[in-house]
Formats: structure tokens, sequence, C-alpha cells
């Protein structure tokens, strides 16, 4: 600990006598300094020791003194240190009684005490402090860097939280916590997510200090990872400002999980190449050899039921713009990147496995039918449909059905229909199976599909346009019956001779008979992409 008044008075060597404040002596020295200036104040830091003897006060003038002692204990001054023999035989009466009613500790400094003496014990002290603080922080690097070597950052965690006297804890790249110590930590921990996000925000490296929950401790936060987007984060948790040797322990463990995290990319990355090989031969039909790359690397997940599920980004959405001094592909990555994050995160909290392929602006991602990362996707898609940040890449979902190994390229086609109509429909998100259960005609409301209505009813319409009959009418009111004369003409209030007529001059006019299934199907299609409009 830093050189305390206590400590120099005890010092055999200085003879200090304590004549004022003697319940104040544990305030800690930052330094000692001689001033013979009427008002020093100006050239105070706050915590020195004042060294004087008086040449240019009047000591024994009551007022003066008050506002001369008054002034220091304001700027700080933790003790005043009074040379007798030089201009004053004895501290004068004035000054004792003005250290005493302000609390400020005043000792006085024998005439064979130099001050330069005390300057040496002051700078001796810290000196001292100092070093063993430095001595503590290179022991608690060593500790940590062990621990993380033979336990892993729970092995840090733990180390770190006994060095500061506290708690600590590691938060994944969404927030969640991963690992604390001690345990009752994790709670504590839990509750400092919003400042986690918050923190993650910021680039990398970031630091912040907060107050813990309830106020209980003093919290400090700091990001991991040296890419644009911090990876994880670590938050620790003590009673007061920790010194020195806290100081390095914590420095040191940032330094390590980021090593750690940075590691981790790396393995992600070639766990990434794997995933992608492994992706590739299911779609191939190959699910034997993909079972064999694959190895123990995604547990039992290729062997049960599963979902695929296809993210794509538009680039920054309709405006094109995004926010100032962001490109489309990092908003794009950013998109991609958080998706990923969120299937990751709730994979590692539920110890499930993913496989979660990047593909340029389209992410892949391989999860259990029914898991927390299915759940978790959608979670994150809905989020985005709620907050609508067109800005951050325009993210489109598509899940299919379950499957299994042998049916992967099945359920890959379905995830990409399901983003073809998500994006057709201004949507986040769209299960294949919603497909499915629902009805085609939401569909036909596709610019596309409208135009080609549009172009096969064209002449019939042109027709019905002159005056010369309904064409339109009758074709829509015979196909509804199924071909059936009779009813359709009872619909149309026309003889079914009539009717017989008109269909025979929809197939003059169009070039197409009305006999072959495949042009039912289109003109009823047709009509039905183009209820709303005249005809």
């Amino acid at each position: 600990m830093p050189p305390t008044l206590a400590s120099l008075v005890h010092h055999s060597a200085l003879k200090l006598t304590v004549r004022a404040g003697e319940d104040r002596l544990d305030a800690p020295v930052r330094w000692a300094h001689a001033s013979e200036l009427a008002d020093p104040v100006p050239y105070m830091e706050g915590g020195e020791l004042l060294l004087i003897t008086a040449l240019k006060l009047d000591a024994e003038d009551r007022e003066a003194m008050r506002r001369y002692v008054r002034r220091l204990a304001g700027a700080g001054v933790v003790g005043l240190g009074f040379a007798v023999g030089v201009h004053y035989d004895d501290i004068p009466e004035a000054l004792v009684e003005a250290a005493r009613e302000e609390g400020l500790p005043l000792l006085e400094v024998p005439r064979r005490t130099p001050f330069l003496a005390i300057s040496k014990a002051v700078s001796a002290a810290i000196a001292a402090d100092q070093y063993r603080a430095v001595t503590a922080g290179f022991a608690a690097q060593r500790e940590l860097t062990r621990q993380t070597l033979t336990d892993g950052p729970e092995g840090l965690l733990a180390a770190l939280a006994s060095q500061v006297d506290g708690w600590a804890a590691l938060y994944d790249a969404s927030g969640a916590v991963v690992a604390a110590a001690p345990d009752w930590a994790g709670r504590r921990a839990a509750r400092l997510t919003a400042e986690v996000t918050r923190l993650r925000e910021r680039p990398a490296p970031a630091s912040s200090v907060v107050a813990g929950p309830e106020n209980e401790d003093r919290v400090e936060l700091h990001s991991l990872g040296t890419g644009r987007r911090p990876r994880a984060a670590l938050a620790v948790g003590t009673a007061s400002a920790p010194g020195t040797a806290e100081r390095y322990a914590v420095h040191s463990a940032v330094a390590l999980l980021t090593l750690t995290t940075e590691r981790s990319r790396s393995l992600q990355a070639a766990e990434q190449r794997i995933g992608a090989a492994v992706l590739r031969m299911l779609l191939a039909g190959e699910p034997d050899h993909a079972r064999a790359v694959a190895g123990d690397l995604y547990g039992g997940l290729l062997d049960a039921p599963f979902r695929i599920i296809v993210a794509e980004t538009g680039g920054g959405g309709a405006g094109g713009g995004g926010r100032a001094g962001r490109s489309q592909g990092e908003a794009s990555s950013d998109a991609l990147g958080a998706l990923a994050e969120s299937a990751e995160s709730a994979a590692a909290r539920a110890g499930e496995p993913v496989l979660a392929v990047p593909e340029g602006e389209r992410l892949v991602v391989l999860a259990a039918d029914g898991g927390t990362v299915v759940s978790a996707c959608c979670e994150h898609a809905a989020a985005r449909e709620a907050a609508r940040r067109s800005d951050d890449g325009d993210l489109v979902v598509g899940l299919s059905a379950p499957a299994g190994p042998i049916t992967a390229s099945a359920a890959y086609r379905q995830a990409e229909q399901a983003l073809s109509v998500a994006r057709r429909r201004g949507r986040v998100l769209v299960e294949h199976e919603q497909m499915a259960a629902g009805s085609v005609l939401p569909l036909l409301a596709d610019d596309a599909v409208k135009a080609f209505a549009d172009g096969l009813l064209r002449a019939l319409r042109d027709h019905d346009a002159t005056g010369r009959g309904d064409l339109v009418a009758s074709l829509r009111a015979w196909l509804s019956r199924h071909g059936q004369w009779d009813a359709a003409a009872a619909d149309l209030g026309v003889h079914r001779h009539t009717l017989r007529y008109r269909m025979r001059r929809v197939e003059e006019i169009l070039g197409r008979s009305l006999d072959d299934p495949d042009v039912r199907m289109e003109l009823w299609l047709a009509l039905k992409a183009t209820a709303g409009e005249a005809g």
C-alpha cells in the first residue's frame, strides 16, 4: 500500500510529532512538497504532505491561519508539516487551533530532520509500493495464464475473481453469460446484459464502468476481440476501484481472453470450411460421405430431423443508403453476422450442434428440428421484422420443413423457395410449411404474374370492349362450373347455346383449346390474378 501519514510518523529516522488531526493519519500520501508561498493551492493536485517553515506567513494570526488551513484542506492536502527551530521555536498556537478546527493533520518536524529526508522517505515508500504492485501483477499474470492453459476461460475467471476479491463474468457475442466466478456471480452478471449490449455497439477495444445491480458493487466492462465487431465481453465486479496490482490482473485477463477469442475465431474459420464441405456433400446426395467428414464435430445433427435456414441480404434495402460511412457490403455482413451469432450463441447455451456456413451475401444454417437454434433464428427475424432496420442489410430468411440427410437437397430448395416468397412479400422470414398450408392465390400478386395474366386476357378484353359480347365473364363462369354448360349458362342468364358460341370465340381469339387442362388452369389463374381489375 502507498505511504500514509501514520507510516511517516512511525518512521524512526524522521522523529515527527503529531500536533493535530490524530484521527486522520491513515490518509495516503501521494507526494511531499515544500512551499513557502502564502497561497500554494494553485500548485497542489491533492494528496500532498505540505512542508513549511512559515517564512512568509503570519502564523500567529488566528484568522489568517484559519483561511490558510481551510484552503489547504479544500485543495485536498492531506497533511501539513511544520519545521520548528527555523523561524518559530514552536508551532504557533493559532496554526495548531486552525488545524484542529479543520481536522487537518499537523506534524511537527524537528530542526535536525530536513525536508529532503521526508521527501526521500515518501519517494522510497511509493517506489516500494509500485514495485510490490508490479511484482504482484506479474504473479497474477502467471497464475491467470496457468489457469487459462489448464482450465480454460472458467479457470481464468476463478483466478481473476480471487485476485480482485470480487467476481468476474464472460459474455458471448450476443451478450449472454457464458461463465462466471464465483458461482453466485452468474445471476448478478445476467442483469448487466443491456450494458454489455451497449458496449458491443462501440468499436473494439472499448470499456466502461457501471454500477452493479442495485448498486451492489462497481463493475468494469471490457470488450474482447480485435475485429470491428467485439467477439465477447468481460465484466469485473469489485467493492471499490481496483488498485495497481488488481489493475494488472484485469488487463492480463483481457489480453488472455482476447488471445483465446482470436484463436477461437481461427478454429471457427476452419470449422466453417469443414461445414461448407459437409453441406455440399449433403446437397449432392452423399450423406455417408458427409458423416465421415463431419465425424463428431456436429454430434448427432446429421442423424436426426433437421431444418435448413437460408438467409440473404439485399445490400441496404430499397433506399440504397445505409448510415453514413457504411458500405452496403458492411451492412450485409452485419445482418448475416448478427443472425449467425444468434444461432451460435443459442447452440452454445443449449449444448446443441449447429452447422452455419457463410457464402458471401448468403448464410446457410442447418439446425435440429424443434431445437433452440431454430427458435433463436425465428426470434431474431421477428425482432428485425418489428424494427424494420433496412439500413442493416435488408435481411430475408427462408426456413425449410423438417428433413433428414437423404432429403437435404429438397429441404434446401424449400428454404430457397420460402426465401423467394419472403422477398416478394416484403417479409423477413417465411417458413415453407406456411406456404404449403396456405393458399397459392396470394402468390399471384407478383407483378410478373399480373403481366402474364394481362397479356393472356388482353385480346378477350379488347373484344368485349367493342360491345360484341362478354367473353371474359362467360369464361370465368364456365371455368368456375368445371365446364358444365347448363349451370354456367344459368349463372350468366343466357342460353347454353349462346355460351357454347362464346367459348368457341374464346378458343378462336386465343388460339388455344379449352379441352387442354393446362390451358384451363392458366386461364383460371389469369382470371384470379386480375380479379380486382375490370373484366
